[in-house]
C-alpha cells in the first residue's frame, strides 16, 4: 500500500512507484473526459507535477489516488479555463460543466487537420523551446529531468513549455 507519509518526506524512488502505478489510470481517466490525447499528456504531466511540488500539502487521511485524481481533475478544468477554445480541442466533456463560446470553424477541425497544425506550430518553435517542448511531450521526461539535461533551472522548463504551449495554441486557432 502506497503511503502519503513516503511522498510527503520527498522520497523519488517512491514517487517514481506512484507515477508507474497510477499514470495509465489517470491518463485513461482524463483521456476519457477530453477525448484528447494531446490535452490528456498535458493534463497528466501537469497533476504529477503538482503533485511532487505540493507533496507537503497532502493530507495524511486520504489516499495518494484520492488526492492525486482531485489534483488532475481541478488541472484539467483550470487548462481549458486557460485555453478558451476547449470544445474545438476536446470535443464533447462528459460531466465537466464549461461555458460555450467556441468558433465554429474550430468546431469543425478533425483530429487530423488539429494534429497537422500542432506539428507546424512545434516546427516553428525557436530551438530552444522545441527541443524542451519535445523532450517534454515526446521522450516523456519531467521538467527537472529537462533542466538538469540541459543544464537549466525547472522554472526555465517550466517557461519554455508554458510559451511553446501558448504558440501552439495561437498557431491552431
Amino acid at each position: 500500500m502506497l503511503s502519503v507519509k513516503e511522498l510527503k518526506d520527498g522520497n523519488e524512488f517512491y514517487f517514481k512507484q506512484v507515477f508507474e502505478q497510477y499514470h495509465q489510470k489517470l491518463y485513461f481517466f482524463i483521456l476519457n473526459k477530453t477525448k484528447s490525447e494531446y490535452i490528456t499528456e498535458e493534463v497528466v504531466q501537469m497533476a504529477f507535477t503538482k503533485l511532487w511540488q505540493c507533496r507537503q500539502t497532502l493530507q495524511e487521511e486520504y489516499t495518494i489516488s484520492t488526492q492525486l485524481f482531485r489534483i488532475a481533475t481541478t488541472t484539467l478544468i483550470d487548462y481549458l479555463r486557460k485555453y478558451n477554445n476547449k470544445e474545438a480541442i476536446t470535443g464533447r466533456l462528459d460531466g465537466v460543466n464549461i461555458e460555450k463560446g467556441v468558433d465554429s470553424t474550430n468546431e469543425k477541425m478533425s483530429g487530423a487537420e488539429l494534429q497537422k497544425r500542432i506539428s507546424e506550430a512545434v516546427n516553428d518553435l525557436p530551438p530552444v523551446r522545441k527541443q524542451v517542448f519535445e523532450m517534454s511531450r515526446e521522450q516523456g521526461m519531467s521538467y527537472r529531468e529537462i533542466a538538469e539535461t540541459l543544464s537549466v533551472s525547472s522554472r526555465t522548463v517550466e517557461t519554455h513549455i508554458y510559451k511553446a504551449l501558448k504558440q501552439i495554441k495561437k498557431h491552431i486557432i
